[in-house]
């Protein structure tokens, strides 16, 4: 009923064994049409409560969400350490180290977008979400 807005039921029970209910009930055309406007009317309310559910849910989730996030602001020519990332060849060795670096903060970008230098000025191409660097204290 969520997801399609009405319930499922096979065409055969909707068709056949309406038309039986209007024959007995004896029904005008002007009645049956008005009683389906009706059920039509109820399809569209409970499609609104449910997107006004799903909404408020998706609200709550973000929120809890968002307690837990620490925004992190980094300035141009701050050092930082860049995350070594599974599917890169370094991280192929099992004692490995987990982060790469030190890189210094070329450009900061929209929310969270960073370009990294390396120390002897070389501009990477990529840029890199803020979420996988760490500051770099000597």
């Amino acid at each position: 009923m969520l997801f399609y807005g009405t319930e499922a039921i096979i065409l055969a029970k909707v068709e056949i064994p309406f038309l039986k209910i209007i024959h007995e009930a004896e029904l005008s055309d002007a009645e049956w049409i008005r009683s389906r406007y009706e059920q039509l009317a109820l399809v569209d309310g409970k499609r609104m409560n449910a997107v006004c559910h799903s909404q408020l849910y998706q609200n709550r989730m973000s929120r809890a969400f968002n307690k837990r996030v620490k925004p992190r602001q980094f300035a141009s020519g701050q050092l930082v350490l860049k995350k070594i990332f599974p599917h890169q060849n370094e991280a192929k060795v099992k004692f490995s180290p987990n982060w790469q670096g030190p890189y210094m903060v070329h450009r900061v970008l929209i929310i969270g977008a960073l370009i990294l230098a390396e120390m002897d000025g070389e501009v990477c191409p990529k840029q890199i979400n803020s979420d996988a660097v760490k500051r770099y204290y000597a």
